[in-house]
């Protein structure tokens, strides 16, 4: 059985359930001579877009006139959608619950994954045709959502509608996707077979390998990630600047990446929002960003400072409107130097002037920490020796992994300190809390447990620290932590309750504090299964209640059933 799904027989099951785990919706834009893009199929046909979103989706799903983009291309986006816009909350709570930070499904955001076809075409007036297949979703599955577009778009562009019934029909099939679940998701004559990443799984630990306890036929494609990217082919201009970039991310500090396309604008995006996982970025980002978005006057206002936002453009109109942010990086179309990709240089921002701007990052920012050059040269001598691309992104993706590791570890163990003691947690108290945050009081720890315990890397940490707490990460870091730990502590009053003699509690009070009693317990005992307490305790507590109210007077009961 589904966990996620409502019980009852394969018939009785709402339309699209299984569906809408996955996908918001799959639209067709194409490129009408009147209209401009123009949406001309969303699936399920029951989906209600907002006219705000039907008009963002058709400007984000195809790349601008200065991309001249011919052929195939995928990229993807992020849509803030309308405000009232409901999912399913019980279902998203669910998967959340067990998610990584860096996978749960965001309540204000749509993702968008674009796979978008121009070849030349006599049939049409312009010469061209030229349409988008676009999946929607609450789900930042990058690299499954761009794989199962590169089965499906093809041929959804020789027999269209039909075709796309038939896919969406088979999503509707796919088990919902459960974090720690190993899945078989059939697609046109194809089984992908994916593992839902949990929040348990140890970061940075081996891919996943295929599963041997079903006879599939067709046998299983296996998606070693569903999320992951290339992180050396987004970075390989750049590598030199790394240390820097990883800074910016982590500080949240607002960034442009002017791209020749919208596949490197919007890949380079994801993998800069990436670089500082296992930590969530909690500011806003943008993978790709077009005049037309809704939000365009908002992020290009002169008259404030810029937002905590990572955009990326490919529109040389953007040069202009963006010289007054701190951090603009122009980037062109790869070059070698030798075996290495010609590396960008840091540039003075003044100099981001004119629409031929040359590539480059117009920066002034000074990093906190020094540059790992051992990294670097054991890039190079992989590119050398033309070792695989996936293992030069493992190698970069551990490396970035380690840094973050050691930057968010004192922080950890400092937070873990501010946990009240067990045994200070008894059941006739309210819980105790989670004692307040001290910046100073952390700082004075770093001399003993700081991150020099597991970093090489030389630097400025204490400064580093001092800038984070100003950012929106540490506001989203240390209100994802606060929540658990004060959600750990309602269980431990919870399950401190569950094993009092309630009864011995009980016989010498008045009705009054029994009724009071009751009605506090209800609660509790809601809470308690919010919570995932064991169902021996809760139902323990049950039977204390429902015992204690049938022993009160029948008038008093009777008050007690209609609360």
């Amino acid at each position: 059985m589904d966990p996620l799904e409502e019980s009852g027989s394969p018939g009785s099951r709402c339309p699209w359930v299984r569906f809408s785990s996955w996908l918001e919706c799959v639209c067709v834009v194409t490129f009408d001579l009147e209209l401009g893009q123009a949406i001309e199929l969303v699936y399920p046909q029951d989906v209600k877009l907002t006219e705000k979103e039907k008009t963002s989706i058709c400007y984000l799903s195809f790349p601008d006139s200065y991309s001249g983009c011919i052929g195939d291309t995928q990229f993807s986006f992020r849509l803030r959608h309308s405000v009232g816009r409901r999912g399913s909350k019980v279902r998203e709570d669910v998967y959340n619950r067990d998610a990584p930070p860096t996978l749960q499904t965001e309540a204000a955001h749509f993702f968008g994954y674009v796979y978008f076809r121009q070849v030349k075409d006599v049939s049409v007036k312009r010469g061209y045709f030229q349409k988008s297949l676009v999946l929607v979703s609450r789900l930042p599955y990058t690299h499954l959502f761009h794989s199962l577009l590169q089965i499906i778009a093809p041929e959804f562009f020789e027999k269209l509608e039909p075709c796309l019934e038939a896919v969406c029909n088979g999503i509707d099939q796919w088990p919902s996707p459960v974090p720690g679940l190993t899945l078989n998701l059939p697609v046109m004559g194809v089984v992908l077979q994916v593992r839902i990443p949990s929040k348990t799984d140890k970061p940075g630990g081996s891919p996943v390998r295929q599963t041997a306890k079903e006879n599939l036929l067709p046998a299983p494609t296996l998606l070693p990630t569903i999320y992951e990217l290339d992180l050396f082919n987004c970075f390989q201009s750049v590598l030199v600047h790394l240390q820097m970039f990883w800074e910016l991310m982590l500080l949240g500090e607002p960034l442009v990446v002017m791209a020749p396309s919208p596949t490197v604008s919007s890949e380079t995006v994801l993998a800069l929002v990436s670089s500082i996982s296992p930590l969530k970025f909690c500011c806003d980002f943008r993978p790709y960003f077009t005049i037309h978005d809704s939000e365009f006057r908002e992020y290009t206002t002169r008259t404030q400072a810029p937002p905590h936002v990572v955009l990326g453009v490919t529109n040389p109109f953007f040069i202009k409107t963006f010289q007054n942010w701190p951090h603009v990086v122009r980037l062109g179309e790869i070059k070698m130097a030798g075996d290495l990709p010609k590396q960008v240089k840091v540039k003075k921002l003044s100099k981001l002037k004119s629409l031929d701007t040359k590539p480059g990052i117009y920066t002034a920012f000074k990093t906190f920490l020094h540059k790992d050059k051992i990294l670097l040269k054991r890039l190079l001598k992989g590119i050398q020796r033309k070792r695989p691309p996936e293992v030069q992104s493992a190698i970069l993706r551990r490396h970035l992994l380690e840094l973050t590791h050691s930057f968010i570890i004192p922080l950890e163990r400092y937070m873990a300190s501010l946990m009240p003691l067990q045994r200070s947690v008894t059941p006739w108290k309210t819980p105790p809390q989670v004692r307040p945050f001290s910046q100073d009081e952390f700082m004075s720890t770093l001399d003993h447990t700081g991150p020099q315990l597991t970093s090489v890397l030389k630097g400025d940490w204490m400064g580093l620290y001092r800038k984070f707490f100003r950012s929106p990460n540490f506001d989203g870091w240390y209100r994802h932590r606060h929540k658990e730990m004060t959600q750990k502590l309602e269980r431990l009053h919870l399950e401190v309750i569950c094993d009092t003699d309630l009864v011995s509690w009980t016989k010498d009070k008045s009705e009054v504090e029994i009724f009071d009693l009751v009605l506090k317990l209800r609660e509790k005992l809601v809470k308690g299964r919010r919570l995932q307490l064991k169902d021996k305790a809760l139902d323990r507590l049950d039977f204390f209640i429902n015992s204690t109210i049938s022993s009160l007077p029948v008038d008093v009961q009777r008050v007690l059933s209609t609360r």
